[in-house]
Parts: C-alpha cells; sequence; structure tokens
C-alpha cells in the first residue's frame, strides 16, 4: 500500500528510525534492533492537549493530582486537565499553554520507588499496564509486584534497572506504544504483520473509544488492521504506520460479519454505507483526526474521509 508522505509523516519517520538505527553520540554507540530488539534509544515525552485519551494523558492527570491540582483520571483531557495543566504551569513558571509537552512533562513526573505510595505510583502502574500488557492492581502502593514490574521494563527499554522510576525511566514509559484491549474489536491481520497493533497512547486511547462507541450501536465489532509495531519502525505492506498514530480498520458489512468474514470493498453488494458513516462519525468524536482515507465518494461528499489510492477495502486512520 502506498500513501500520501506529509510533513508529519516524514517527522514520523525520523522518529521511527531513531530506534532502528545505532546511534552515535560524543563516542558512546546504543544498540541496534540488531543488537538489541527491544532498546529504544530515541525516547521522548508523547506530548498532550485537549482532545487526546488515553493512558498517557491518565498519567498526566495522577501527576497533577500527586502534585497539588487534583484532577479527574478518566484519561480523556478535557477541559477540566486544562484547567489543572494551566494552574501548573503557572505555578511553576512554565509558559502557561494547557499543553503538556517535553518541559512541562519534566517538570510534573515525580521519582518514586518500592515503599512509596500516592497518585504517581497510580500513574507509574496503570503505564506499565497498558505498555507491558500487565495486570497490577492500580493501587498506589509500590510494592515487590510494581517494583519487579519496573526492573522488567527497564531491562526491556535498556536502562539502568534499580527499580527506581526516575526521569529517564518516566520518558522511556510515556514513549513506549501501547497495545489496546480488543473487548470491541477483532484483530484482522490482512498483510501478515501479526500483532502490530501498538500505538502511542493517544491513538490507542481514541481508537479504545470509538470501537466501545460504535459497539454499541448494535453494528458489530471494529475489525482492527495494522497499527504498528511495539518499538515503530518498517512494517511490510505500509509506507507509513511506522510511527503508532497510523490505524487501519475494515469496513463494515450489512450483516455485521466484518470480523468473521472476508474483507470487501465500498462497491460491494454486503458494504453497509450507513453502519461505516456511523464508524467513521465515532473515530472522528472520539480523537485528534488529521485525516481518514477511504474511497467511498458518498463519504468523501460528506468530508468525512479523503480519496486515495488503494483505500477502497479499509479506512486509514491519521491520528494527531
Amino acid at each position: 500500500m502506498q500513501f500520501r508522505i506529509s510533513a508529519r509523516s516524514v517527522r514520523r519517520r525520523l522518529v521511527a528510525a531513531s530506534v532502528a538505527f545505532t546511534v552515535a553520540l560524543g563516542g558512546v554507540v546504543l544498540a541496534t534492533p540488531a543488537q538489541r530488539a527491544d532498546a529504544f534509544p530515541g525516547a521522548f515525552f508523547h506530548t498532550q492537549r485537549q482532545g487526546n485519551r488515553g493512558v498517557d494523558t491518565q498519567a498526566v492527570q495522577y501527576l497533577l493530582t500527586a502534585r497539588g491540582h487534583a484532577t479527574d483520571t478518566d484519561g480523556v483531557f478535557g477541559s477540566g486537565t486544562v484547567s489543572s495543566v494551566r494552574a501548573f504551569q503557572s505555578a511553576r513558571g512554565l509558559a502557561v499553554d494547557g499543553v503538556v509537552g517535553p518541559q512541562t512533562w519534566g517538570a510534573l513526573v515525580v521519582t518514586v520507588r518500592q515503599g512509596d505510595d500516592g497518585p504517581a505510583v497510580r500513574a507509574v502502574q496503570a503505564l506499565l499496564n497498558k505498555k507491558r500488557r500487565l495486570s497490577l492492581t492500580v493501587d498506589g502502593v509500590f510494592g515487590s509486584g510494581t517494583h519487579a514490574a519496573v526492573v522488567a521494563f527497564q531491562n526491556h527499554a535498556g536502562i539502568t534497572a534499580d527499580g527506581i522510576v526516575g526521569p529517564a525511566t518516566w520518558q522511556n514509559l510515556v514513549w513506549h506504544y501501547a497495545y489496546p484491549s480488543l473487548a470491541d474489536m477483532c484483530d484482522k491481520d490482512p498483510d501478515g504483520n501479526g500483532a502490530a497493533n501498538w500505538g502511542t497512547g493517544a491513538a490507542i486511547g481514541s481508537l479504545e473509544a470509538a470501537a466501545a462507541s460504535f459497539a454499541s450501536t448494535g453494528n458489530g465489532q471494529l475489525p482492527l488492521g495494522d497499527v504498528s509495531f511495539e518499538h515503530g519502525g518498517d512494517i511490510p505492506g505500509h509506507s507509513t504506520h511506522e510511527g503508532g498514530l497510523d490505524v487501519d480498520v475494515w469496513p463494515v458489512r450489512t450483516d455485521s460479519a466484518q470480523c468473521t468474514a472476508g474483507r470487501i470493498t465500498w462497491q460491494s453488494s454486503t458494504y453497509d454505507r450507513a453502519a461505516t458513516r456511523l464508524l467513521v462519525q465515532r473515530i472522528r468524536a472520539t480523537g485528534r483526526i488529521e485525516s481518514i482515507y477511504f474511497n467511498d465518494p458518498t463519504l468523501i461528499g460528506e468530508g468525512l474521509t479523503v480519496d486515495y489510492p488503494n483505500h477502497d477495502n479499509h479506512l486509514h486512520i491519521n491520528y494527531l
């Protein structure tokens, strides 16, 4: 599949490339996938802002609470979270924009270790569960189980494995891609890329919200194609899907069997335009979207999707 390459796509490629190749800085050579497949030297804090959802936003909310700015920890970056962020930024002498970028993340994170408790520990536990597919109890108690999970993650990330969640561990936890709950989705794999369902915390949080909203309409589950590999990088069959922000889903069938029957195009007799329109609307309502490629001329005319070659049989969501 070939997709339009925007400036944002180029930036995604550069981020993925930082994981895929050896990085030499000051004479120090960092591991490449050939040396250590699970190391990610290009880790950074994903910026969170109004409209985002997911575990990274939830971590922001826990950390705001830990810093004395009580915030609902629902994983939805709404107006209340914006207000808390702005209050925190003002108190810390930061630019007051309500956006959690690198500087605000750096001021928010709290070093925690075994024996600590509170909302910052809850943030660590929530991130570990989503980024490492664990089932830690999010109770805010940094006990032996959380300590072991932190050490395992630090080994996975190729950083000092001391069980202490300091700035480097926070940055790697936030950067690491998340895996979706498939409760309201089915995993379709037409390109043979296995469980290539990993995406940024915001993309996965938005996708899960859209799937839950669509499932409630009675039109079946959301059929999920590829997102990205766990740490990004080249993915067969795609020229994007490298930075955790691109998601493929299948159109909806009139028999709601998109998860069990074969894939269709918008020209197929079993294509359900009304249900697919509803799916697109739920996707747009639950996330920050750059564009959705899908070649149904009716949906294009309604401003819901964008025409692009080779997108007759799937919707390609570009999350922001």
